[in-house]
C-alpha cells in the first residue's frame, strides 16, 4: 500500500506535466515554466506522501545540500554523454553542421527537468527504495532496471534493444547512484544532465522520441550498434560500456559506505536454516 500511495500521485503529476509541456512545445518560455513547475510539484507531492504513509521525514529529498548534489549529478551526466557522443564522433558517425536554435534548449530545460525528477521519484524514490527494503539492494536494482527499460518501450521509436540498453546502463547507474548517496538529488542531476546534453546540446534522439532542436545542428548516421539508431545514443555500445563502468564505481562507493542492503530471508527460510 505504501508503494501505491506514493507511486500513483507522482505518476499523475508526471502524466499531467508531460501533457502540458507537450502541448506548448513551440513556446519555449512557457514550456520552461511548466516543466519546472511540474518538477517542483512532483517533489512536494512525493515528500507529502512519504510523511503521510511512512510517518517520517523524507530525507532523500531534503533541501539542505540539494543544489550541490544536483550539480554534481549534472556534471557526471553531461560528462557521461559527452564521452558517448565523442566515441560516436571518433567513429565518424556524428558530425556538427553548425548551430541550431536558442529557444530549443530553453524549452528543453523545463521538459527534461520534469522528466528527470518524476522518473527518479517513481523508479528510485518509490520502487527501488521500497523493493530494496523487502529484497535487498541487488534484487531491487535488477527489478527496477527491468521496469525502467520497459517504461521506455512506450516511446514512439522504441525498440526492444533500446529498452534493454536503458535497463542495463541507466537503470543500473541511477539505482547505484542512489544506493551510494542515499539521496535522490544526485540521480536526478545525473538523469537530467544526460538527457539535457543529449537533446539540448548535441541535438540527438532521446530514447526513441525523435531528434531534438538543440544548440548544435548535428547529423548522426552509421551502424545502430555504434550510434543507437532511431532510439538514440542510449542504445549504443559506448553508452552501455560507460554506464556499466559508472554502476561499478557507484556500487563500490555504496559498499564502502555500508549502504548495500543484504537480501532478506523469509521467516520460513530462516526457520529451515536453523
Amino acid at each position: 500500500m505504501r508503494l501505491l500511495k506514493q507511486l500513483l500521485p507522482v505518476m499523475v503529476v508526471s502524466f499531467v506535466g508531460g501533457q502540458l509541456t507537450a502541448a506548448v512545445q513551440h513556446n519555449a518560455p512557457l514550456r520552461l515554466i511548466l516543466g519546472l513547475a511540474s518538477a517542483v510539484l512532483a517533489v512536494g507531492v512525493y515528500a507529502w506522501m512519504v510523511r503521510w504513509s511512512e510517518r517520517r521525514a523524507p530525507v532523500e529529498v531534503a533541501l539542505k545540500g540539494a543544489i550541490a548534489r544536483v550539480g554534481l549529478g549534472m556534471l557526471i551526466g553531461v560528462a557521461w554523454f559527452s564521452a558517448v557522443i565523442g566515441n560516436i564522433a571518433f567513429n565518424h558517425d556524428y558530425r556538427v553542421d553548425g548551430f541550431g536554435s536558442v529557444a530549443g534548449p530553453i524549452g528543453l530545460f523545463g521538459f527534461m527537468a520534469a522528466a528527470a525528477v518524476t522518473e527518479e521519484l517513481m523508479f528510485r524514490g518509490v520502487l527501488f527504495r521500497i523493493i530494496e527494503g523487502r529484497t535487498g539492494t541487488w534484487v531491487a536494482m535488477v527489478v527496477t532496471s527491468v521496469l525502467f527499460g520497459a517504461w521506455h518501450l512506450l516511446n514512439p521509436d522504441a525498440s526492444l534493444w533500446g529498452a534493454i540498453a536503458i535497463a542495463v546502463e541507466a537503470g543500473g547507474t541511477l539505482a547505484a547512484a542512489y544506493a551510494a548517496t542515499r539521496n535522490l538529488w544526485v540521480p536526478i542531476g545525473l538523469h537530467f544532465g544526460w538527457n539535457y546534453a543529449e537533446a539540448a546540446i548535441f541535438s540527438t534522439e532521446v530514447s526513441g522520441n525523435g531528434q531534438n532542436d538543440g544548440l548544435l545542428h548535428s547529423v548522426t548516421s552509421g551502424p545502430a550498434m555504434i550510434t543507437g539508431g532511431k532510439f538514440g545514443p542510449e542504445a549504443s555500445g559506448a553508452a552501455i560500456a560507460f554506464g556499466v563502468a559508472l554502476t561499478i564505481v557507484f556500487m563500490w562507493l555504496a559498499h564502502r559506505r555500508g549502504n548495500v542492503v543484504p537480501r532478506r530471508r523469509s521467516a520460513r527460510a530462516a526457520a529451515l536454516a536453523q
